[in-house]
């Protein structure tokens, strides 16, 4: 009788980790579509709203400056907050300014919602982070669920680059049609607000009780582990990496490859595919590999990718745009698949470096890296956005060599820093 109950208990208890893992897949992929929208945003507002590249660039600067701000001022604290409670507040902030969208329908507004998704996404992101920390019972519990859940964010962004392109008008590319996909999206919202509403979440009375105005300090004091150093380092610039190829691929597509807007949007749509691949299937890939060697080969293969392939991008003669998929470029098909080396880094250092703090400081090492994850996003989409302006499309992919050597000097550092039971 005894091992009936036990039995009945982990069976409740697993059935109440997929409902939150559930909940938190859901919300993570209502923000993968808003948050990776930016790149779209940009295009369109561009021939939408006639602003320049470099100043539609600072959309990701009022998305990415307001997650680094929330998260350093705020993570510390959302344990006692709750991490429900916040989650619930972000969704009601990005429902009202998606509802305001095609209603104000204007640049000013495009960096408004941007501003919202950033606060927003700072909260739900060290939320979902701490609380899968609390629904893995062991290392490799926890990378399968960072894998999964980041691979299900792609997956948003893959459905929000098809959702995008849907509305916008491709023989009227400048029109504000697009901006009716807002109308959908506060829709989405609403409904995943009300899973997490009916969702109970594995919040720990104890350790919200423990949150005082020391954690804010310890969240500083966290940040001065060599390990912790040389993590940040790590993720600024993959981020950097990711949001620079991200942002701007639907740019290069239309300005260098010559291709119209819709079809630009939605051939990017294969670079979120191939970073959801790569992060569902590498949960299984590191069960049998070391993690070091396995991401050296991964940055290796970014850099044969893009060396490989810019050199076979057309010249843009300035004629007719590309309406037809079959008329489409090779260059346009192949330089995407960077997304599927890509992909493995960002979950494995995240859960490297969660899995080497205790449970209870997993919120503020969350907010650590959200703060450098969301300065390094918009250095990357500033910095591109500057070259493109200023040089070409080709110039501005090849920088990303830059910080790929980088970040292979900072991981091999980053792993003889880290403690002796998760170097390997």
């Amino acid at each position: 009788m005894e091992n009936t109950q036990i039995a009945q208990q982990a069976a409740t208890q697993s059935n109440g980790h997929l409902r939150v893992l559930l909940a938190l897949i859901s919300t993570y992929i209502v923000f993968a579509i808003l948050l990776n929208s930016v790149g779209t945003v940009i295009l369109q507002s561009i021939s939408s709203f006639g602003v320049s590249k470099t100043s539609a660039s600072t959309l990701e600067g009022f998305k990415d400056i307001p997650i680094a701000v929330v998260s350093f001022l705020f993570a510390a604290y959302l344990p006692k907050f709750g991490f429900k409670r916040a989650m619930l507040t972000s969704m009601l902030i990005v429902a009202s300014t998606s509802l305001l969208m095609p209603i104000v329908g204007n640049f000013m507004m495009t960096k408004l919602l941007f501003l919202s998704v950033g606060v927003s996404f700072a909260l739900v992101k060290v939320s979902v982070y701490a609380l899968i920390g609390k629904v893995s019972h062991s290392k490799t519990a926890h990378a399968s669920n960072m894998n999964i859940v980041e691979g299900c964010f792609m997956v948003g962004v893959l459905m929000g680059y098809w959702l995008f392109a849907m509305y916008i008008d491709p023989d009227h590319p400048e029109s504000m049609q697009w901006l009716s996909v807002y109308w959908l999206l506060a829709g989405i919202c609403m409904a995943n607000f009300l899973l997490l509403w009916s969702t109970d979440l594995p919040e720990d009375k104890h350790e919200s009780e423990q949150v005082s105005g020391n954690s804010f300090a310890s969240m500083l004091k966290l940040a001065w582990l060599p390990f912790v150093v040389m993590f940040v380092i790590c993720a600024f610039f993959y981020v950097l990496i990711e949001q620079g190829v991200g942002t701007w691929l639907p740019t290069f597509n239309n300005t260098v490859l010559n291709l119209a807007n819709h079809i630009s949007v939605q051939i990017t749509s294969i670079f979120a595919a191939c970073l959801a691949i790569g992060r569902l299937s590498a949960g299984v890939v590191l069960r049998k590999l070391n993690w070091f060697p396995f991401l050296m080969i991964c940055l290796f293969s970014m850099a044969g990718l893009i060396l490989l392939v810019i050199p076979m991008a057309p010249e843009n003669t300035g004629g007719e745009l590309i309406q037809s998929w079959s008329a489409v470029p090779l260059a346009a098909f192949i330089l995407p698949l960077v997304g599927l080396f890509m992909a493995p880094i960002y979950p494995a250092i995240n859960s490297v470096v969660l899995s080497s703090l205790p449970t209870h400081q997993h919120a503020a090492m969350t907010g650590l890296i959200v703060i450098f994850s969301a300065l390094g996003g918009t250095l990357g989409s500033l910095t591109t956005g500057m070259i493109f302006e200023h040089f070409d499309g080709q110039t501005a992919f090849y920088f990303m060599l830059c910080p790929i050597v980088i970040l292979v000097i900072s991981l091999s550092i980053y792993k003889k820093l880290l403690p002796a039971a998760h170097a390997d």
